[in-house]
């Protein structure tokens, strides 16, 4: 609200983990890029980088808050749920499939609302968000098909975002950003740099590692009501009658996803 766009946001979540992570980089081999690789490395950059993040940002500004929480972190399990159990072969309880439903349940509420009350945009900002929750879920089933270590995924993605600063730079990024202020850019940088890029990366991936993808994909079930209350409290963004309703349908399919049986 106060005027970031996509890219300034992008740039806060990646430039600083990625300068710090240079050095434990180099150090650890960057012709393997740590021992990942370079193809899988590229690959894992785009799908759980800064390409999937400009595309789920871009999303918020077509649509209200509550859409992005509920619908990305939702086609992300769903996703997610999908890949383990047919490409990782793991094994998925009847709990977790209902669950699965559930949450197509309370997509198509959310999606109602898009249709009815915002337009073709409304339409436009849910599918990003749909794109996203989908790239997130292959990343995190690579991560577990190619066994990447969880703090070698984080600090490799960080770096090879970096790749990206010349043409941030080149459209002006910097000067628009300074213009906001050094307190507005300090919480971003605390914010996306911190909390939502490297910490928040290295948590899922290391999740993946000890539970399995199938288990780990349902636990983004607190993003929806916490974004959404936070979006009431702090924006005074209030949940619509739809928002409210999706949201509860697809928090009762990720309580249900998450039964053991």
């Amino acid at each position: 609200k106060v005027g970031f766009t996509p890219p300034d946001l992008l740039m806060h979540r990646f430039l600083w983990s990625g300068l710090v992570f240079i050095p434990l980089v180099l150090r650890a081999g960057i012709g393997n890029l740590c021992g990942i690789g370079w193809g899988r490395g590229l690959v894992l950059m785009v799908l759980g980088g800064p390409v999937m993040s400009l595309i789920s940002y871009t999303g918020f500004l077509f649509v209200p808050l509550g859409h992005g929480s509920v619908i990305q972190p939702s086609s992300a399990t769903l996703g997610g749920l999908l890949l383990a159990a047919v490409f990782l072969r793991e094994r998925v309880p009847a709990s977790r499939v209902a669950g699965a439903v559930v949450i197509v349940g309370g997509l198509a509420v959310i999606g109602a609302e898009s249709i009815g009350h915002i337009g073709a945009d409304g339409v436009l900002g849910d599918l990003l968000f749909v794109m996203t929750g989908l790239m997130f879920a292959v990343f995190g089933t690579l991560l577990r098909h190619w066994r990447v270590n969880a703090f070698s995924a984080a600090t490799v993605i960080s770096v090879l975002s970096l790749a990206l600063l010349p043409l941030y730079a080149a459209s002006g990024g910097f000067a628009r950003v300074a213009a906001l202020g050094f307190g507005e850019n300090v919480l971003q940088a605390l914010a996306q740099g911190i909390l939502a890029g490297p910490a928040a990366l290295y948590l899922f991936a290391f999740s993946i590692q000890t539970i399995g993808v199938a288990r780990a994909a349902v636990f983004p079930a607190t993003v929806p009501a916490l974004t959404i209350l936070i979006g009431w409290l702090v924006l005074g963004e209030a949940p619509t009658t739809l928002q409210a309703a999706g949201l509860v349908t697809v928090l009762f399919g990720f309580y249900l996803a998450q039964r053991q049986r």
